[in-house]
């Protein structure tokens, strides 16, 4: 029986698509990236993807572990140079989520979305590590402990977990099942996988461990705005265990983390000024002297908000109209358009994105009107948003720091604070859409870094010589630990690539970090600590080779 048989004796022959032009959005990256594979597999059960992976084991295939495919750097999808044939995993299709003990912690699974855990602890009042950004596309959780994915929240830190049920195939190419849920489920693989699947034990009464379900000392590290070193970035050593941060170098079949209870009060503090270094004395003074650290605090530049009120516009009234349930189906169904009407002359490439950008057009501005009316006055925004006995602090603090700033304040609508948050999100998609509708005729290059806790004037001034490269420059980010994304709008002709390594260098000048939450990928370097790390969970390199510009051979062999 080959390969592509065996899979559907598991799967069901609707669940394994071989056919290149299906295939295709589950083998090219969100912005770019694209390779091959045999087939992709989409597993409807745990013990479905247990018996896939030791077929693709057995016949010494590439193993890429797929949920939600939402990475920026090409980081969940096969690429060209491997040593032998791949086949992407999907785990989209298990859904299945347990909250436990009384929903303080919640077991995920290959499919669980962050979505979907949101929604499930609503009724709870408690809330999972991430409810903005990412969730919007229908990232899975898995993925987001995969990469150490997260930073709007700044009380919560990077997705974490020590708690996790994983596959792993040792440095003697034997497959093993690792069950460190905490959760006595059994010895064998189909004991732990059955009795999981099937809840045979308490789910409000699983014993406390000693492993952490969250980034446990987080508050201690993002209120150190005195270090030279950034504080928050994905590859952080101390961040690296088993499934959080392997890049998919493991196979991860259901994770364990902690939840947090749902603030009751919230309120958006929206500030303009011209000076941004006005935005680092709020920052320094709330995180040294704040006895509740804010929810949130959303940077965004003039520029940044300008583009995005153009081309995401159609992206705000569809989240803010229709919500986020549907937008993973969406996202499918634009992807199924494009396949299909590419091979129609009269269409041109991306013509769901220009429909799209045309439809938006038609309806009125759908920004508030002092967003808009700080839009016109100040170059430089911060969306601060407090909870509870924070709110109060921000108030008498920010009435005394502006009463002699430069910039001013106000307290945000319930309207406001969701137009300014769902804006500031959709700028992410800006650079790619604005690439679309010039029909790839120039390059974008995004960057998404975590410069110095300490570094005082964060805002960038490029030299000239590289400033007249760039036709727009996209800056945003999580201000209050120093994660900012720039997305440069290149000129025609200017090489992405070339210009890029000139970033990289005054970055490193910088002492910054960088990607800062999206991982390496097949874009980045691999620093020596996630190299290891890489390397101690898949010491065959059999599980989605060549991330961080690492080996794609077996066994980690000469690249």
């Amino acid at each position: 029986m080959d390969l592509v048989n065996e899979l559907v004796s598991i799967v069901g022959n609707k669940n394994v698509i071989t056919d290149k032009a299906k295939s295709l959005r589950f083998r090219k990256g969100y912005r770019s990236g694209e390779g091959d594979a045999v087939a992709v597999v989409f597993p409807t059960t745990l013990m479905e993807m247990w018996r896939v992976l030791n077929v693709l084991h057995d016949n010494d295939i590439i193993i890429i572990m797929q949920a939600s495919n939402t990475s920026l750097t090409e980081g969940s999808i096969p690429a060209p140079g491997y040593d032998r044939q791949a086949v992407v995993v999907s785990g989209s299709k298990i859904k299945d989520l347990q909250l436990l003990n009384h929903g303080e912690q919640a077991l995920a699974f290959p499919g669980t979305t962050l979505f979907q855990l949101e929604n499930e602890l609503k009724p709870l009042k408690r809330e999972p590590h991430s409810v903005i950004g990412s969730s919007n596309l229908g990232a899975s959780v898995i993925g987001g402990i995969n990469n150490n994915s997260g930073g709007a929240l700044i009380r919560r830190g990077p997705a974490y977990t020590e708690l996790s049920l994983y596959v792993w195939i040792d440095e003697n190419n034997e497959m093993h099942l690792v069950n460190h849920l905490g959760i006595d489920l059994g010895d064998t693989p189909e004991e732990i996988i059955t009795n999981l699947e099937n809840r045979n034990f308490d789910l409000n009464n699983v014993p406390a461990s000693e492993r952490h379900g969250s980034m446990y000392d987080h508050e201690e590290v993002v209120r150190d705005v005195d270090s030279d070193q950034p504080i928050r970035y994905n590859a952080n050593p101390k961040e690296l265990y088993e499934v959080a941060g392997s890049a998919g170098h493991v196979a991860a079949l259901a994770v364990r983390l902690d939840t947090f209870p749902m603030d009751e009060k919230t309120q958006m503090f929206y500030i303009g000024t011209n000076n941004p270094d006005e935005l680092e004395d709020v920052r320094r003074y709330i995180m040294k002297n704040f006895k509740n650290l804010p929810v949130s605090g959303e940077y965004m530049h003039k520029d940044a908000y300008r583009l995005a009120k153009k081309y995401g516009k159609d992206s705000l009234i569809v989240i803010e109209k229709i919500g986020t349930a549907h937008l993973p189906e969406m996202f499918a169904l634009k992807a199924w358009g494009e396949r299909f009407l590419k091979h129609i002359p009269f269409f041109k490439n991306y013509f769901p994105d220009r429909l799209l950008q045309t439809a938006g057009h038609l309806f009125p501005n759908q920004m508030p009107t002092r967003l808009d009316n700080y839009y016109v006055k100040y170059d430089h925004y911060l969306q601060l948003k407090m909870a509870g006995e924070g709110i109060e602090e921000a108030r008498q603090y920010l009435k005394e720091y502006f009463s002699k700033a430069s910039g001013n304040y106000f307290e945000a609508t319930a309207d406001e604070t969701s137009k300014a948050a769902t804006h500031r999100y959709v700028t992410a998609g800006v650079a790619i859409r604005y690439q679309e509708l010039k029909q790839d005729s120039i390059d974008i290059l995004p960057l998404d870094i975590a410069l110095a806790s300490n570094d005082y004037h964060w805002f960038e001034h490029l030299p000239k010589e590289i400033d007249d490269k760039i036709e727009y420059k996209i800056y945003y980010g999580h201000l209050l630990d120093h994660v900012m994304h720039q997305d440069y709008i290149l000129k025609p002709g200017v090489d992405a690539h070339e210009l890029k390594m000139e970033m990289l260098k005054l970055l490193d000048e910088r002492h910054a970090v960088y990607p800062a939450e999206h991982n390496v990928g097949h874009l980045y370097l691999a620093a020596p600590a996630l190299v290891d790390h890489y390397k101690k969970n898949d010491p065959t390199n059999s599980f989605n080779p060549g991330i961080g510009l690492q080996s794609m051979n077996k066994n980690w062999g000469e690249y």
